[in-house]
């Protein structure tokens, strides 16, 4: 005989009591809540039929009951996992407020929530929700449906609050056993990531190069932040950019490499500079702000974390690491990145004052060497001497231009003191402190003028073993003195008229511009107009260099000066040759007032020297014939009356000397002795270092 459903359920108490027991065994036996909920439901069946059964846990941050856990063999639209109820406008927020379980036995009659509407749709004709109650307090409540009315009764809502008393507690104890894991884990990733912090420290102490210590810090930070690329971008202050200068990567890309600038404005990166702020984008295809970031999705990014590099208050770059995953990087991250990014910023600022010392220590041996060996060089005064109205009119306007970083132009005869004058201007100037770097351009190979004065990387040329510094980058800061300036080739004039506008400047075989902060002080014993006229020297050129014109005028025409420079030169002489020389005689004086100078001081100098050389006694006199043999080529005995050489090489060598003699030792260009001769440059150099002919001791200036 059929029985009725409340019958059947009331029957079985011995049944429901082993339930029970199933449950609590249940309960202590499985350590994860689906694992409980299957065994629970698979017990409970046995003396409550359902359809549907389900587990609703209170949020109570958004103060929402969410479906946590289903079993259901119903189909369904909206009863899912993750359905959330507010607790004033359900059937189940009435349970779990009231903490009274809810019993529907025909739902087609009885429902009263617009849910329960829904739930009358998807074939639910009868419920009972009860509470899920621990310590006091609700956390939430457990249901079960049928498709059939009047399934259930009042002891099965009894019998169910029994089990919803055991699942509560099996949850809450579970709730603490997740968050003490969840602890253990965070304890767990903050002692690792404290780890990685110390390795980067021991990194940053022991790597001096930039490369070296960010390869040992992408090493370090893989294991706590896992990434397909990380990256250093360092700003430039002169360009105003963001230059990517260390970069690790996993990821192909045609365009994401070491030296891509962006910049600092209107782009991701240059938003984290300008703010110090982290940049954190969990899906970067949905989050994406800056035109620059279409660059990384299309590389394969997903996800990005981007933090400043800041060292006492200012941004000196970013740190970024991206992913191929979504969702790869959390809050928790950025505050640790953000650390590892202060200890690089240090680091690299670090880095950057030592490798300005190793600069500027690399400058200041150089310079001392160039200096050793200007000191080293006998140089024609030690001071300036005269007291004409000629050379007071020169020293006045060196004293109005020296203070200037002016182009000043000197001209002049050689060997009127051109190089005592730049000496003045720069001694005068405020690059005093820096060097005055001195060029003689006559004096060097036309091949080999730029990388005189320009430098050259290793490999520009044949016999370019190593880095030359050029004299325009040993002088920044101070002066460089450029001798006989209208003697340079054509191809030389371009790269120096650049110097001049732009103050910049490439190396022999190099594509890398550099900046020189350099005052140029140019000299010529040439008419440089008509040099321009000729075409020789380019115009714009001398315009550039003809800023402020100094014209030292001749000895001849300034005689006022000439027996202050013969005592000078009588002190110094008598001093460095050992000898008692005390005074000039009248005559040999009013030799020296009377003749004509062509070789101006520097012919004074080697007249005194050589009187002093000859002088017997404590006054100096001058042999008839020593001023004579110190004259102009005119004087000198003509190739007639000269002896007859010997020898064909003597032959060659006279002839060559001669041509020489009358270019004023000038090699190429359309007056030089090569073009005279019909020679090439080169092979009257080899010529000339084979015969051993070579341009007199004193220099132009």
């Amino acid at each position: 005989m059929d029985t009725s459903p409340a019958d059947r359920h009331l029957s079985g108490t011995g049944e429901r009591h082993r339930i029970l027991l199933e449950i609590n065994n249940a309960v202590i036996s499985s350590l994860t809540r689906d694992e409980l909920f299957h065994a629970i439901a698979g017990a409970l069946r046995q003396v409550v039929p359902f359809e549907r059964t389900a587990i609703f846990l209170h949020d109570p941050r958004r103060n929402v009951l969410r479906l946590f856990i289903l079993e259901s063999s119903l189909p369904s639209t909206y009863f899912t996992v993750g359905l959330e109820m507010r607790p004033d406008e359900s059937h189940i927020g009435w349970v779990f407020q009231n903490r009274t379980p809810l019993l529907r036995r025909d739902l087609g009659v009885e429902r009263q929530y617009p849910a329960e509407d829904l739930a009358y749709a998807d074939g639910v004709r009868s419920y009972i929700i009860v509470p899920l109650i621990a310590r006091g307090m609700a956390i939430g409540v457990l249901a079960v449906a049928s498709t059939v009315p009047n399934q259930y009764s009042q002891p099965d809502a009894a019998f169910l609050q029994d089990v919803a008393a055991q699942v509560a507690l099996a949850i809450e104890n579970m709730k603490a056993y997740e968050e003490l894991t969840a602890l253990h884990a965070r304890v767990a990733e903050s002692a690792e990531r404290a780890r990685t912090l110390l390795e980067i420290n021991n990194a940053i102490i022991t790597n001096l190069t930039r490369e070296m210590l960010f390869q040992a810090v992408a090493g370090s930070l893989r294991r706590v932040l896992p990434f397909d690329r990380s990256a250093i971008f360092l700003h430039d202050p002169e360009k105003k950019v963001l230059k990517l200068s260390v970069l690790e990567s996993s990821l192909p890309s045609a365009s994401f490499e070491v030296g891509l600038e962006l910049a600092s404005e209107d782009t991701h990166m240059g938003w984290v500079f300008q703010a110090q702020r982290p940049l954190l984008r969990r899906d970067l295809e949905r989050e994406r702000e800056f035109p620059s970031e279409d660059f990384n999705l299309a590389d394969g990014v997903r996800s990005l974390l981007i933090v400043p590099l800041v060292v006492r208050g200012t941004s000196i770059g970013t740190l970024g690491i991206s992913s191929r995953k979504e969702n790869q990087y959390a809050e928790s991250d950025v505050a640790f990145l953000q650390e590892v990014a202060n200890q690089v910023a240090l680091a690299i600022e670090n880095m950057r004052a030592y490798e300005e010392i190793g600069t500027l220590k690399a400058r200041l041996e150089r310079e001392n060497v160039y200096l050793q060996e200007e000191i080293g060089k006998e140089h024609n005064f030690a001071e300036m001497v005269g007291n004409s109205p000629a050379l007071l009119t020169v020293l006045r306007r060196v004293e109005q231009v020296a203070p200037t970083d002016s182009t000043v132009l000197i001209t002049g005869e050689t060997g009127v003191g051109k190089e005592l004058i730049a000496r003045a201007v720069h001694a005068r100037s405020a690059r005093k402190d820096r060097p005055l770097v001195k060029v003689n351009c006559s004096a060097i190979s036309g091949g080999l003028v730029e990388s005189e004065l320009f430098g050259h990387v290793k490999g520009a040329f044949t016999g370019a073993i190593e880095r030359r510094i050029g004299r325009f980058e040993l002088a920044d800061g101070g002066s460089i003195f450029l001798d006989e300036i209208g003697d340079l080739p054509p191809e030389t004039q371009v790269k120096l008229l650049r110097v001049l506008q732009e103050r910049e400047f490439e190396p022999v075989g190099s594509s890398r511009t550099q900046r020189v902060n350099v005052r140029v002080i140019a000299a010529t014993n040439r008419n440089l107009e008509e040099a321009v006229a000729a075409g020789r020297v380019r115009a714009d050129l001398f315009y550039r260099l003809n800023v402020f014109p100094l014209h030292v005028l001749p000895l001849r025409e300034r005689r006022e000066d000439i027996p202050l420079l013969a005592n000078f030169f009588l002190s110094q002489c008598s001093k460095t040759l050992g000898k008692s020389v005390r005074a000039i005689s009248k005559d040999a004086m009013a030799q020296m007032m009377a003749y004509h100078w062509p070789g101006n001081i520097r012919e004074l100098q080697n007249i005194i020297e050589r009187a002093v050389i000859l002088c017997r006694g404590p006054e100096l006199e001058l042999a008839a014939d020593l001023l004579q043999s110190s004259a102009d080529p005119a004087r000198l005995p003509t190739p007639a009356s000269a002896p007859l050489p010997s020898t064909l090489e003597a032959v060659e060598r006279g002839h060559l000397l001669k041509v020489l003699t009358e270019t004023d030792w000038v090699i190429e260009g359309p007056k030089g002795a090569a073009r005279v001769l019909g020679l090439h440059p080169n092979t009257l150099r080899s010529r000339m270092v084979k015969l051993g002919l070579k341009r007199p001791t004193h220099e132009p200036s």
